[in-house]
Order: structure tokens, then C-alpha cells, then sequence
């Protein structure tokens, strides 16, 4: 009998080593290699090395091998859940044994596993505690161990494992605990990971800060058992602060940068990319971004200290571009990018399509001086002016200046709405809206393709640069009626900037993958958008406004800009604008409302674009310029121009005599052209005070606050526009 059992029990061992041989013959333990482990992308400043972002889609992972790992972090992991890791042969029998017995008698599944087994858990199997995943797992564990190292093992362990807060692997919990890189991980931080594997909710310092230092000094304690850690050193350990927990979804700021992110997550989408998101969240992608840290900084601080005390209800934004190679290196569209708070408004401004007022016109000069006209072309810039598009609704220049004779760089120092008004009509609206999409890249109908959220509902499919309702582009694209967006500014006088060469607009540098591979690079299309010797008329026009509206930049340095305000009705303004740039950098500026509600300082004086608009700018300008060498403009005008385009230009000299004044009378004065200019001046200035005079009585109140506005314009006297179903008018500072 006892040979009977006896042969019985040896045959079921040869057959239980028989199953064991054939199942470890065949098990196939898939490459480390072939784990298509989710990734981090890193979103970097211009230079490559500053991080602005780490985009994950619910996992923060970023793979490195066991060299960019500090030996005292590797050495609190192996303390805290495998002291024999590189003696044991992958697996624990006492943990196999007592998951089998708990699993029989239904008691706890957990058991005591391995790196080598954790790793083959969380890499190949599913967490279930149960028999059938244990069995799976011994055999996997013993046959990885046998064909893998254990520093590979070990590599791929802490790749892989679990640190909370959304971090995968021991460099993304470097990064979100501590805030650098694995390789630099103290013996006291890395005993702090070390305790999160077990249970990182439960472990997380911010959370359980008692609990989790006292385990925290426990793994000390065992790296000094196995002579990893001095006893001294454990000693003088002190528990190193965490970063606290940050709520962004997937990674992006919620402060102003997470409005850069959101601009780069969609270009990456587009040409020359098209990557899915996918690629974007979890293709451990490395972004190199144009914009560059001490611009970006620049700008946010600019706006802060500027708007520091101003009403809540106002809204900024500010882009700046690089004219030479449209790469964005600033940007700011609002204080928050994302909110957990509704009621919070997180519109990206810099992208939001506002009436420019008299920063457009720039873009109306150029278009003359491509047809026959030249800065020193002489008009009629009186005020106010009636022209045949819109009878019986005149153009009126902001507090009704006058300038009968003035050049057309003289007109745009002033702002003299009449001038570009009558300009725009003459040589065509249309041919204003054409040279204005070259030099900014807008397309011909806003949002073509339905897509864009950032495009009202009033404009989607309609013309840019036209009237949403009846698509006709007026004379009054002249003076700024038509939205564009801060960016799309900035974009259009760094064409200037750039000698009317138009380079893409875009935020992405360079895009290489999680092992520095370049995989691309942003767009560098570039094109001759407007003449070079009509850019360079433009800026030498420009050259004077910044002075005039009391906005020079330190040492005098030379710069072309132009201001803007767009009136809301016959008393407020809705937006105001500053734009500039020298050869290297092009920068915008507004300052309105998330609709089109009246803009008022904390003073309760009207914004002008030489106000807070101008005061951001020059101070930004001043920021990045600083230290940087002064780069020339143009010291003269290139284009001649068509003498039948000007009226005659004034004369100084004596009276001349009769007979003189006889011989000379066509063409010193064009048969008294001036003189009837002069009385037309006075009769119309006449006509404005009287309508100034009317518009006080109906509006005390708002022309009160007017008159009393400190910054470099008064109000304009009675504009009949922007009111009574007419236009929107423009009200520009010089």
C-alpha cells in the first residue's frame, strides 16, 4: 500500500514537473521593448531646455534609462520592496504560497511580490489578486529573470510603476513631486517615492504628511541595513518638501501660458504635423516653442504692473512676433486659461476679433503708395468731411483737428480719420482689404470651414474685412471698421517690420521625439506680401507716432507704431490698441471688453490707444529692447509719387506782384484751391462746433468725463457715427 501511494505521489511530481517544463517552455515573455508605454510630451521655451508644459491624457510618463536615475533613488525602491532583488531569481515562494493559501481559504490575495513580478504585473498582466494571475506570473517573472538583466529589469520596474498624481515612472514623479529630474533625487526624496509605490493616494505627504513620514523613515532606516545610506547622513535627514498638487486638466497652465499651449496643441494638429492627439498627449513628444522665457515674462509683467487697480471688466491682450521669422515670442490673451470657477472668464483676447480703429491704417498707406500716391502726397484733412459712400454722415477727426494741407505722414502722426477715410475711397476698399490680407495672411471668408470657436456666429462664412451683413467693404476699412485679432496685427506690421516679406505666424520650433530625434520643424514659408520699398514708406510714416502720443522708447531708440481706438457711440470708446516694431520684434496691444461695453480707467477717464494700451507696449518694449543694439529705420521716403495726386503744397514766400501773381497763379495755387480749402475748413470747423454743441447739451455727463481725459487725445467733437444704425466709427490718438 505504502508503494502503491509512494509511486502514485512520485508519478503526480513527474507529471507536475512535466506541466511546469511544457508551460515554462512555452511561455513567451513579450520584449520590454514591445510595451508601447504612454509618454509625457514636454512642452519647452525657445530654448529648449526651460519646460512651460507637460501634456499627459490622465499620464504624466517619461521614460529614461537606469543611468539617468540617482543611485540613492534606485536604492530607496530596492529598500522599500526588494532588498534581494539582485540576488533573488525574480520570485517570491512565500508570496506565491501564501496568495495560493488565501485564495483557498478566502482570506487577503495580497501577497509579498518581487520588482521582477510587480513589473511583470503591471507590464503583462492584469492587477487581479488571484491564483491563475499568480501562476502566470511566476512563470513570466522566472523566465524574464532569466533572460533579461536586472538592470533592465530594474529599468523597465521603475519606468512603469505607479507614483500618484497622474505620474507613471520615476521621472515624471521626480518631476511632479520635487520638480527636477530623476538624476538629481536625494536619498531623502527618493525614500519619499519609494513609500508611494505601495499606496499612493494613502502615502501622498500632502495628504497623509504623518503617515507618510513615518514610513518615509523607515526606508531610510533599511538603506542604512544594507549599507546604501551613512548612519550619520540618516541622522541629519530631514523630510524635503513636495511640490503641492496641481489641478490643470492634462497638463496644460491655467495660468496665461496655458493659452500658448492651447495655440501649440492646435498647430501640431495642422500641417506640417497633423499629429492626433494621441501623438500630442502620450507621445512622449519634446516641443521646442518660439516664445521666449524673459519675452514671455516681460509681457505678463507689463500688463500686470500697468493694470494694477484698473476696472475688473477690462480685458488685454498682447502678441509679439518675430518680423524675421514670424515666430511668436510673447504672448498674452488673459490672466487664466482655464478655471474650475464658470463665472471666470478665460477667452484667449489675443485671438479675439476686435475693430482696430487707426492702428488699420497703415495698411490704407500702403495700398496708396502702390497706386501712384507717396508720404509726402498732400490731402485735404479738415474736419468734418462727407464722402459720397455714406452722404449725409460725415467723418469727423478726433477733437475735430484740422489740418487742410497736410502730407499723408503728417495725417498719420495726427490720426486724421478724414484723410484715410477719403484715401481708403479713392484708391478702393477692396484694394485696401486685398493688401491688408497679404501683409497679415488672412484668408478671404472668416472660418471657411465652420471650426473655428473664436469666430462669432456673425462672421462665420462671411468675407473678412466687409460688413457681416452686406459683405461690401466701405471707405471706412480706412480707419479701422473691420475685426481683426491682436495676433493678426502684430502679424501685419511685422510684415512691415520684415520689408513686406510675410512669414507664417506659429508657435512651434521644433518638434523631436521622447530620444531627441527631430521629427519636424514649424513652418518657414515665407513670401514678398507687400513691396519692399512700400514697407519701408510705411515705417518711415510710422516713425513719429510714438513720440507724439508721448511714448518714446528709452534712449530714443527708433521705432514705427500707430495707436487705435475704436468709438463705441458718439461719447465712449470699446477698444483701444497700440501696435510697434523695429526690425526684430513686432508687438500689439489692446484693451477692451469681452463685448463691446465703454472703456473707462480707474479714473473713470476714457482709454485711448495712447493710454493703458500704449503704456503695456512701451513698457514691454522698453523690457526685451533693453541692452539690445538700436537697429535704423528708414531716414527717407523711397516712392515719389503722382504730383496730380496732391493738392498744391502751401506756399511761404512774400506776396508776389500783380503780374507775377498772374503768371503764376495755376501753379502756385491751382486757381485758389487753397483759399476755398481754407473757407471750406472754416465753414465746416463751424458746422462741428455747432454739433459739439448739440452733443454736450444731449450727453453732459459723458462729455464732462471727455473733456477731463489726460492721455495724449481729447474726444472727438460730436461723431455721427457708431450710433442710429450707422458704422461704427473710429476715434484714433495721434
Amino acid at each position: 500500500m505504502l508503494k502503491v501511494l509512494a509511486g502514485t505521489f512520485v508519478s503526480l511530481l513527474v507529471l507536475l514537473g512535466v506541466f511546469v517544463g511544457v508551460v515554462y517552455a512555452t511561455t513567451e515573455v513579450p520584449s520590454p521593448d514591445s510595451i508601447a508605454n504612454e509618454q509625457t510630451t514636454v512642452v519647452y521655451y525657445a530654448d529648449g531646455v526651460t519646460e512651460m508644459a507637460r501634456l499627459n491624457d490622465g499620464e504624466n510618463r517619461t521614460e529614461v534609462s537606469l543611468e539617468q536615475i540617482s543611485e540613492p533613488a534606485r536604492n530607496a525602491v530596492l529598500a522599500a520592496e526588494n532588498r534581494a532583488f539582485y540576488s533573488d531569481p525574480g520570485i517570491s515562494f512565500t508570496g506565491i504560497v501564501r496568495a495560493a493559501w488565501n485564495n483557498l481559504t478566502g482570506g487577503s490575495t495580497q501577497g509579498g511580490s518581487t520588482i521582477t513580478q510587480q513589473y511583470v504585473k503591471n507590464a503583462f498582466l492584469s492587477s487581479d489578486q488571484t491564483f491563475s494571475r499568480k501562476f502566470k506570473e511566476l512563470f513570466l517573472a522566472v523566465k524574464l529573470d532569466n533572460e533579461y538583466s536586472k538592470d533592465e529589469i530594474l529599468q523597465n520596474y521603475l519606468n512603469t510603476i505607479y507614483f500618484g498624481r497622474s505620474a507613471y515612472g520615476i521621472e515624471a514623479a521626480a518631476n511632479t513631486y520635487f520638480g527636477v529630474p530623476a538624476a538629481q533625487l536625494t536619498p531623502e526624496q527618493g525614500a519619499v517615492l519609494a513609500v508611494l509605490i505601495r499606496n499612493p493616494a494613502a502615502n501622498d505627504p500632502e495628504s497623509n504628511p504623518e503617515g507618510a513620514q513615518k514610513r518615509w523613515g523607515l526606508v531610510l532606516d533599511a538603506m542604512v541595513e544594507q549599507g546604501w545610506l551613512d548612519s550619520a547622513a540618516r541622522d541629519a535627514a530631514v523630510f524635503p518638501p513636495v511640490l503641492p498638487r496641481t489641478g490643470s486638466g492634462a497638463g496644460i497652465p491655467a495660468g496665461p501660458e496655458g493659452l500658448i499651449v492651447r495655440q501649440v496643441i492646435a498647430e501640431l494638429r495642422k500641417s506640417p504635423f497633423s499629429y492626433d492627439d494621441d501623438d500630442i498627449y502620450t507621445g512622449g513628444l519634446r516641443i521646442t516653442t518660439t516664445v521666449d522665457k524673459a519675452k514671455q515674462d516681460a509681457a505678463v509683467a507689463a500688463v500686470n504692473d500697468v493694470m494694477a487697480g484698473e476696472p475688473q471688466n477690462l480685458q488685454e491682450a498682447l502678441v509679439a512676433i518675430d518680423p524675421k521669422t514670424g515666430g511668436v515670442m510673447a504672448y498674452y490673451g488673459n490672466a487664466q486659461a482655464s478655471s474650475d470657477d464658470p463665472a471666470v472668464d478665460t477667452t484667449d483676447y489675443a485671438q479675439a476679433l476686435k475693430q482696430p480703429g487707426s492702428s488699420f491704417k497703415p495698411y490704407t498707406l500702403a495700398t496708396a503708395l502702390m497706386n501712384g500716391y507717396s508720404v509726402d502726397t498732400r490731402r485735404d484733412g479738415t474736419s468734418p468731411q462727407e464722402f459720397e459712400d455714406r452722404p449725409g454722415l460725415p467723418v469727423v477727426n478726433s477733437g475735430n483737428a484740422q489740418c487742410a494741407n497736410c502730407t499723408l505722414k503728417e495725417a498719420m502722426t495726427k490720426s486724421l480719420n478724414t484723410t484715410y477715410y477719403g484715401l481708403a475711397y479713392e484708391v478702393g476698399p477692396e484694394l485696401v482689404a486685398d493688401t491688408a490680407r497679404q501683409a497679415i495672411g488672412l484668408p478671404e471668408v472668416w472660418d471657411q470651414e465652420r471650426n473655428d470657436p473664436t469666430v462669432p456666429e456673425g462672421l462665420t462664412g462671411k468675407p473678412t474685412l466687409a460688413s457681416a451683413e452686406t459683405g461690401v467693404t466701405g471707405g471706412s476699412i480706412g480707419i479701422g471698421e473691420y475685426e481683426v485679432r491682436p495676433i493678426q496685427q502684430a502679424a501685419g506690421f511685422a510684415t512691415f517690420a520684415a520689408g513686406g516679406v510675410r512669414h507664417n505666424t506659429h508657435f512651434v520650433a521644433s518638434v523631436a521625439g521622447s530620444d531627441g530625434n527631430v521629427l519636424g520643424t514649424g513652418s518657414t514659408a515665407s513670401e514678398q506680401a507687400i513691396p519692399a520699398d512700400v514697407a519701408s514708406d510705411v515705417t518711415f510714416a510710422l516713425e513719429d507716432v510714438a513720440e507724439s502720443s508721448k511714448l518714446p522708447l528709452d534712449g530714443d531708440r527708433p521705432v514705427a507704431a500707430k495707436t487705435g481706438t475704436q468709438g463705441a457711440n458718439r461719447t465712449d470708446n470699446s477698444d483701444a490698441w497700440m501696435v510697434g516694431y523695429t526690425p526684430s520684434i513686432s508687438t500689439a496691444v489692446w484693451i477692451g471688453t469681452r463685448g463691446t461695453e465703454a472703456i473707462e480707467n480707474a479714473s473713470g477717464r476714457i482709454i485711448y490707444g495712447s493710454g493703458l494700451p500704449g503704456e503695456i507696449w512701451q513698457q514691454f518694449m522698453d523690457t526685451v529692447l533693453e541692452g539690445t543694439p538700436e537697429e535704423p529705420l528708414p531716414s527717407k521716403a523711397l516712392i515719389k509719387g503722382d504730383p496730380d495726386k496732391s493738392i498744391p503744397e502751401p506756399t511761404t514766400e512774400a506776396p508776389a506782384s500783380t503780374s507775377e501773381a498772374r503768371a503764376t497763379a495755376t501753379t502756385v495755387d491751382d486757381g485758389g484751391a487753397e483759399a476755398r480749402a481754407r473757407e471750406r475748413a472754416r465753414q465746416e470747423a463751424e458746422r462741428a462746433a455747432q454739433l459739439a454743441e448739440e452733443a454736450r447739451r444731449s450727453a453732459a455727463a459723458e462729455a464732462s468725463r471727455s473733456s477731463a481725459a489726460n492721455q495724449s487725445s481729447t474726444p472727438p467733437a460730436a461723431p455721427t457715427c457708431g450710433v442710429d444704425g450707422l458704422p461704427a466709427c473710429s476715434v484714433p490718438t495721434g
